[in-house]
């Protein structure tokens, strides 16, 4: 069984390799293929087969699925050309004739709710339409995401967002990894779309609770406008793109974007996701 980790040198991709060799695929297995060439020789130094690929290249896609079983296709981080880059690797996995192809999507793409959920429909749809026997695993918010709160929380004592009431059922990086890797490591699978998310989805007064217990200090989560927030983010040092898309995903909490549970997560994990304060403590 060989199977290719694209994206492999980003953070996801690194837990995904970890958590297959915990689940004894061995290393002659594994073909790690990212863009960053100084990455991908600090893999090489722990004896992983590695390959360079661009998603804008598709002969470097070609050369890194030949031979391939499995292909895990991690979503592009460059939102606005992230369909093209995907056609090219599902055109280059057709071309190879892999078993099956796995996709990183995101929670309730198809809900409508989510900022760039039309992006990864779209994939999904390449990816449906190319006769591959595939696997779809669409991803929840990351804990880690939460780290900046937390860093502010630790010298003001507030949490500052403009997310209402919205809930977000997150879960670490680590189990989104170990989740993928027994989708790759494991038969019965394809066909799948599995929605990941968290055991439970917090709102932002149960953040503040949270890292009240962390960092052993009252935290209050003050609610702002979507102006104020775009604002307060503008006035230490955000830049505008960034501090607008964070607005946005705000707002996207707050119409319940990232609130989905549905256990699929845990299932795969054989164990509950990791709770909200064991993940804020973990980054301290």
């Amino acid at each position: 069984m060989s199977i290719v980790i694209t994206g492999a040198t980003g953070q996801l991709g690194r837990h995904v390799i970890s958590s297959l060799l915990r689940l004894d695929v061995q290393l002659p297995d594994l073909v790690a293929a990212g863009r960053n060439e100084d990455k991908l020789g600090a893999l090489r130094e722990l004896d992983l087969a590695t390959v360079r690929v661009d998603y804008t290249d598709p002969a470097t896609l070609d050369e890194a699925f030949a031979g391939a079983d499995t292909v895990l296709l991690i979503s592009s981080s460059e939102a606005g050309v992230r369909v093209p880059q995907h056609r090219n690797a599902v055109d280059a996995a057709v071309r190879a004739g892999v078993s099956r192809l796995v996709y990183t999507s995101a929670l309730g793409a198809d809900r409508g709710k989510l900022l760039l959920a039309d992006e990864h429909l779209a994939t999904e749809q390449a990816i449906a339409d190319s006769g591959l026997p595939y696997t779809i695993v669409r991803n929840g918010w990351y804990t880690e995401n939460f780290e900046p709160a937390l860093r502010h929380a630790e010298t003001t004592g507030v949490v500052l967002a403009s997310a209402g009431d919205g809930r977000v059922a997150s879960a670490t990086r680590e189990d989104y990894a170990e989740a993928i890797a027994a989708v790759l490591a494991q038969d019965g699978h394809a066909g799948q779309t599995y929605e990941l998310s968290g055991d439970v989805a917090w709102s932002f007064d149960e953040l503040a609770a949270a890292l009240t217990e962390v960092l052993d200090r009252e935290v209050t989560y003050r609610r702002l406008t979507p102006e104020q927030h775009l604002a307060e983010l503008e006035r230490t040092g955000v830049d505008e793109s960034t501090a607008r898309f964070l607005v946005a995903l705000d707002a996207n909490i707050e119409d319940g974007a990232l609130d989905l549970v549905t256990g699929d997560l845990s299932r795969l994990l054989g164990r509950h996701t990791t709770p909200l304060v064991d993940a804020l403590r973990a980054m301290r």
